[in-house]
């Protein structure tokens, strides 16, 4: 017992100096660098991000697939769907009700913040991704690994950032999945985390054992279907309580500026809890999606930009909001509960029944959310290992590894869970924030190519001629 709270002790620091100061000032100038250089693209052209993701696979006028996968079978919306299946997690549910629970309901504002700067972030790192993707055996890969080597020919910074991925996404971040769904059903049917531990891992290894391909095709269904009824019964709260709604931006608004909360210190740990929950969520400049935008096949390395940001805002502005507005509503967010009890106790609340329809539906919404996060946050792992030494037994080793984490992960206390994937994010995030600030150049070149097409009446399509003194890094697009 002592052990574990001198390891907690340990964790809560590291993590605290890494995170609440270093990572959030990064975060923020590099989200502003970005918005910058780039003239605000993931304000001015909102319409074409969705125009993009309403097109994607359907047929032009000479009866050919736009972008139809031409190497492998990812398409445009599978990779944004292998995206937002890691994306939309236990971050949405549990980490928007710790955010509020910590820091007050500033925090809301906060992540509202890093989401609409971050997707400048997003929106660089993906059209790097496709820039410089490669071909692999049944698919394109990329992301940054592949783009720090390519791009600033760095062997070295490249390997660092692929372990760092590993151990994050393959490893922590899918221990907090499966502790999150373990919470979810033992509070809400008393269920052993020892059998949620059993099952969650014996159906993580059928479908990791299946490649990307079964990754993609089970997260395009899956995903999209339980958010949607997700905010379905947000909105349904909200209806309840619409008379309530200026009050409740009032409420955020005033913890996120007010006078009283900057004197009293919560000023800060709103801002802080918002950051680091909004980017644990929306992943936004982490260097994660990348290795799910470099998969599709598409005619420019913009147009995966484009809708990978869009992505920040769907996880965000949508179902993390959601979340956000739930628990205000009930007000229950000062009665102590954290983590996804405080998001089932929430619904319990709105809905009245006791602790039936909210719990019951949370918990099923949290076991898809979060198995999907974890076989999309294996797919980056596997990407990344075979970056650094592509051997199948090696794989093989890593699937068995990831398992055994899922398990461990859903009988672990969870300070300590979150603790460790706090700072497996947080030296992530800034190899790759490092690694775009110098490679953003490119991105903005692009993003003017692409625009002198559509405003000459074309669908864009790149060439690596465009950027002739990386064109052999780019063997891909020639």
């Amino acid at each position: 017992m002592e052990s574990t709270s001198t390891l907690q002790n340990i964790v809560n620091a590291v993590s605290g100096v890494l995170t609440d100061y270093v990572l959030v000032t990064v975060l923020l100038i590099a989200a502003i660098y970005f918005t910058i250089t780039t003239r605000g693209v993931q304000f001015r052209m909102f319409g074409e991000m969705v125009r993009l993701l309403l097109k994607s696979g359907k047929r032009d006028n000479d009866s050919r697939k736009v972008d139809e996968p031409a190497h492998g079978t990812i398409s445009s919306f599978q990779a944004f769907a292998l995206s937002i299946a890691s994306r939309v997690g236990t971050g949405n549910l549990a980490g928007v009700a710790t955010a509020i629970a910590l820091g007050g309901p500033g925090a809301v504002f906060w992540m509202w913040v890093i989401a609409l700067f971050g997707a400048a972030s997003a929106f660089v790192e993906s059209t790097l991704a496709q820039l410089f993707k490669v071909k692999g055996e049944k698919s394109f890969m990329g992301g940054p690994a592949y783009y720090i080597q390519k791009g600033l020919h760095k062997r070295w910074w490249a390997v660092t950032f692929a372990v760092l991925i590993t151990l994050t996404f393959g490893l922590a971040f899918n221990s907090v999945q499966s502790n999150t769904v373990a919470d979810a059903f033992s509070s809400c049917f008393s269920f052993p985390k020892e059998w949620s531990a059993v099952i969650l891992t014996l159906m993580t290894l059928v479908i990791i054992w299946g490649g990307v391909q079964r990754v993609s095709r089970f997260s395009e269904v899956v995903v999209p279907v339980m958010a949607i009824a997700y905010i379905l019964l947000a909105i349904v709260i909200i209806i309840m309580n619409i008379d309530r709604i200026p009050e409740i931006f009032a409420m955020i608004l005033k913890n996120a500026f007010g006078v009283e909360q900057a004197l009293g210190g919560t000023l800060g740990a709103a801002i802080i809890m918002g950051v680091k929950r909004g980017l644990f969520s929306n992943e936004a400049g982490e260097g994660s999606t990348p290795n799910a935008a470099a998969t599709a096949s598409v005619t420019h390395p913009v147009k995966q930009g484009l809708i990978q940001a869009l992505g920040v805002y769907t996880d965000t502005m949508l179902v993390c909001t959601s979340t956000a507005f739930i628990i205000l509503c009930s007000g229950i967010f000062l009665e102590g509960h954290d983590g996804i009890v405080l998001t089932q106790r929430a619904i319990d609340s709105e809905l009245g029944g006791g602790h039936q329809f909210g719990s019951i539906f949370v918990s099923i919404a949290i076991f898809f959310f979060a198995f999907t996060s974890i076989i999309a946050n294996y797919y980056y792992g596997e990407t990344n290992i075979r970056f650094i030494y592509n051997r199948e037994w090696i794989i093989n080793l890593y699937r068995l590894i990831v398992g055994g984490v899922v398990y461990a992960g859903a009988v672990t206390a969870l300070d300590i869970v979150w603790g460790f994937a706090d700072i497996t994010m947080a030296l992530m995030t800034l190899c790759n924030l490092g690694a775009i600030l110098l490679l953003g150049k490119y991105a903005v070149v692009l993003l003017k190519d692409y625009r002198k097409q559509r405003s000459e009446g074309r669908e864009p399509v790149y060439s690596s001629s465009t950027i002739p003194e990386i064109a052999d890094e780019t063997e891909c697009w020639k």
